[in-house]
């Protein structure tokens, strides 16, 4: 790694990261402060707030906005001071968790958010087993510190022992709850004081020199102060010292402490970001590795969003550019369909405002609006028949009987169906026996939220009834066995949207019958999206 060249200076001042939290540790609030400070929105508006606030810029989907849950994953690119920051917003909510996996594919670090009070909760564990398959640099944000928190030492001894990673400590909060004035800034020797009256002003930082400055008893009062020098200087004796190289390692992770909701803290993270966060990185792919730096672009597709806009029933490939320098109209090649594409309306995302993107480096996210040509897992170049390697497809493990509450329409929602498969919304099975679909999920809401966009995108009532089936497992193996197994056991058989064969198992039994009565077919849990 450390002989390759040094990165054009616009891709290296890319940062591009998602932020990974636990549902309500505040992951909204603070992508809010992100754009607000970055300049991209005036006033930042809080998911729980009323009327006029409560319109947050990166929830654009009416579901998500009734309910105060972030459901797809958007992406947003602002400037912070040199730094061009591209963040992706993730689903918090278990039940989106696949689009949340795919998505941590297309970023070089995650931000976690852990609750103050909460701490390292399950649903966090899960994204961070996903950021560790990946080796993702992590840096920690612990929000709500203005409320009842624990033991900072606690927190930081939890995230070590539930996450097996080193915690070093950029900031350490003084006071908790409504005692909790601000942070020392452990990184530069400053005290960083919070404004409770205005939310979205920036908090004052005083310089002082070290934690003896007499100046600081002006702002701290002593019993706060004399708990904060015991415990940083127990900090500075215990906890490890902050190592970039093993930060972008991925075995460390700085924590900052702080208020999103207060605009408290969220600077010092963004500052962090910016110094201690990874510049574009290579990506993995067959048959060779795509370099940031290399002068042609190439680009894979990480999700898809349909009907971001329901006027026009478009798509919405977001696409993460691994290399190169794209320009507005450039022609490149789908490397599945080996078909040529100009790229003539390429968008960026500013919230929930697009705007026409003239020029994308290496880093950065792109909307590319198409009718379906587009898939997950997707690869663009200027030619070179490479494919990025590495974006799963989970087996589902929720499986339900969908039918349109009228008949007649049954046509219409093969098609709707089809999109949000394409979307990576849900998997769709046609059954090569009877009639119907039967639709996939990973978690249950996600019934709730199809049925929610079926009916508004599509005007159609549907519904979802229990499936005899509680598991789908791909088929793998020499053609001709797949095709015999399948002819023979047709009322377990379905294709996916690609056209894959699936087996559909009742229970556990099924899948070790065929592993034991059919040792040259393969029954597999996960299938990588690409042809």
């Amino acid at each position: 790694m450390d002989n390759r060249p040094a990165l054009p200076p616009e891709i290296a001042r890319r940062r591009t990261f998602a932020i990974i939290s636990h549902p309500d540790a505040g992951k909204t609030t603070l992508t809010e402060k992100f754009l607000l400070f970055g300049g991209a929105i005036q006033m930042a508006g809080q998911v729980r707030a009323k009327g006029e606030a409560r319109r947050t810029r990166s929830d654009f989907m009416q579901m998500e906005k009734d309910r105060g849950i972030s459901v797809s994953a958007s992406a947003m690119s602002f400037d912070f001071k040199d730094f061009r920051f591209n963040l992706v917003d993730t689903p918090g909510h278990s039940d989106f968790s696949e689009d949340t996996y795919r998505t941590l594919t297309a970023v070089d670090a995650a931000v976690m958010v852990i609750d103050g009070a909460k701490g390292v909760e399950s649903q966090t564990r899960k994204l961070f087993e996903v950021c560790r398959l990946r080796d993702l640099p992590i840096l920690t944000f612990c929000n709500k510190m203005d409320r009842e928190s624990r033991d900072t030492f606690e927190i930081i001894d939890e995230i070590q022992e539930n996450l097996a990673i080193d915690v070093t400590p950029a900031s350490w909060p003084i006071g908790v709850g409504r005692e909790f004035l601000g942070c020392y800034d452990l990184l530069r020797d400053r005290l960083e004081l919070i404004d409770r009256a205005d939310r979205n002003r920036v908090a004052e930082s005083i310089a002082i020199d070290g934690l003896d400055d007499p100046k600081i008893a002006e702002h701290v009062p002593p019993h706060l102060l004399d708990k904060l020098r015991e415990e940083v200087e127990m900090a500075r004796e215990l906890l490890p010292a902050l190592d970039p190289k093993s930060v972008l390692e991925g075995h460390m992770t700085p924590i900052w402490f702080g208020s999103a909701i207060n605009s408290f803290g969220v600077r010092e993270l963004m500052e962090g970001i910016g110094t201690y966060g990874p510049e574009p990185q290579v990506q993995k792919a067959q048959p060779r590795e795509i370099a940031p730096e290399e002068g042609k672009v190439a680009g894979f597709v990480f999700k898809v969003q349909a009907n971001m806009d329901p006027k026009h029933r478009d798509r919405v490939a977001f696409v993460r550019m691994a290399s190169g320098h794209f320009e507005r109209g450039m022609k490149l090649t789908h490397v599945r369909t080996r078909k040529t594409m100009a790229i003539s309306n390429p968008v960026l995302f500013l919230a929930s405002d697009r705007e026409l993107a003239d020029e994308a480096w290496a880093g950065d996210i792109i909307g590319i609006p198409n009718h379906g040509q587009l898939r997950i897992g997707d690869t663009l170049t200027e030619g070179e028949m490479l494919r990025v390697a590495g974006i799963p497809s989970f087996a589902p493990e929720l499986l339900q009987t969908c039918r349109a509450g009228d008949p007649m329409k049954a046509k219409h929602l093969d098609k709707a169906l089809s999109q949000f498969a394409e979307e990576g919304a849900a998997k769709v099975f046609k059954p090569t026996f009877g009639s119907g679909f039967i639709v996939g999920v990973v978690g249950a809401l996600q019934f709730e939220v199809l049925a929610s966009r079926i009916e508004m995108e599509y005007g159609l009532p549907v519904r979802f009834e229990p499936s005899q089936f509680t598991s789908a497992r791909w088929m793998a193996g020499e053609k001709a066995a797949v095709e015999a197994f399948a002819a023979k056991n047709k009322q377990h058989v379905a294709t996916d949207n690609d056209g894959d064969l699936v087996y559909l198992t009742r229970m556990q039994w099924d899948i070790d019958r065929v592993e034991r009565d059919h040792p040259e077919i393969r029954l597999t849990a996960t299938k990588e999206m690409m042809v």
